[in-house]
């Protein structure tokens, strides 16, 4: 029997959050039979296998290709007719599978819908760094989906029809970062129907918990941004002097950070000059870059 969804869990490394992802998810409110779980484990090193295993689910192994190449992996072994995504370090509620195909179910007389997002909220925040991220909204999906040129849902907590993902090409491997909002933007452009945001359908997301860590992080995605913007020069130009620009606003953040403090104000104020430093130092090094442009 084909089941209606198949949820895709790329994974690189993740032994020390993979088990409470799964086990969310193999405890859903819809019958088990009705989705199936894959496991794409991208050249792990560590138990990531072996987990994924322990929980009798379907484990894709594969050399290091990156999230975006396991994603792709993942869906194109799926089976269902929708593909939902989630990350090794995120914990889906129990309502959440079930809250999204609700959204999609066929409406007569309407294309049949694209996908649903749902929220995306901090899991035992209290490391500064990842108090940072929800005090800033770093992963307000609902504000994602309403930016007035490029809406996208992060591929933490999102569900699109199989054929849609088919019909684009599904992932685009080349990207650091930032395959969700490409991969959105090529599907909104080129596929019918309506995506929908649910609030309740609600995924916990492990934030980074050192600052070393979220500057990696926030790195690879202005690596990704970088790349996004070259591939879509043409619908947003990026010159010389948007970029001195975006130099003089981290220059003005980090007057603010040197204001101290130990309260959140304070706290935001330091985030977002990491934050904005990190991801303009990964932009340059990719945007800027001849050997990276030639890629695209």
């Amino acid at each position: 029997m084909t089941p209606p969804a198949s949820v895709v869990i790329p994974v690189y490394n993740g032994a020390q959050t993979l088990s409470d992802c799964l086990r969310a998810l193999t405890t859903q409110s819809l019958a088990r039979a009705d989705y199936e779980i894959i496991v794409v484990d991208d050249g792990s090193r560590d138990a990531t296998a072996a987990i994924a295993r322990s929980f009798a689910v379907q484990v894709c192994q594969q050399v290091n290709r990156g999230a975006p190449a396991a994603r792709n992996t993942g869906w194109q072994a799926a089976r269902g007719e929708w593909i939902a995504f989630t990350d090794a370090d995120c914990i889906p509620s129990r309502a959440w599978l079930r809250l999204l195909l609700d959204a999609v179910r066929p409406i007569e007389g309407a294309p049949p819908a694209l996908g649903a997002a749902g929220a995306v909220l901090g899991h035992q925040s209290t490391a500064p760094a990842a108090r940072f991220v929800d005090l800033s909204a770093g992963l307000d999906v609902e504000r994602h989906l309403q930016h007035p040129r490029f809406p996208f849902a992060p591929s933490g907590n999102v569900l699109y029809r199989r054929a849609a993902l088919a019909a684009v090409g599904g992932f685009d491997p080349r990207y650091t970062a930032y395959d969700a909002c490409d991969l959105h933007t090529r599907l909104c452009r080129d596929q019918p129907g309506a995506f929908h945001y649910v609030p309740h359908a609600v995924v916990l997301h492990r934030h980074r918990t050192t600052w070393s860590a979220y500057w990696r992080q926030q790195l690879s995605y202005g690596k990704g941004y970088g790349q996004f913007l070259w591939r879509w020069r043409a619908q947003a130009p990026w010159s010389l002097r948007h970029e001195l620009h975006a130099w003089a606003e981290i220059l003005r953040l980090g007057l603010a950070a040197c204001r101290g403090g130990e309260d959140d104000h304070a706290l935001v104020r330091r985030g977002r000059f990491v934050k904005t430093l990190a991801q303009r130092l990964g932009f340059v090094s990719v945007y800027w870059n001849p050997a990276e442009r030639a890629r695209w």
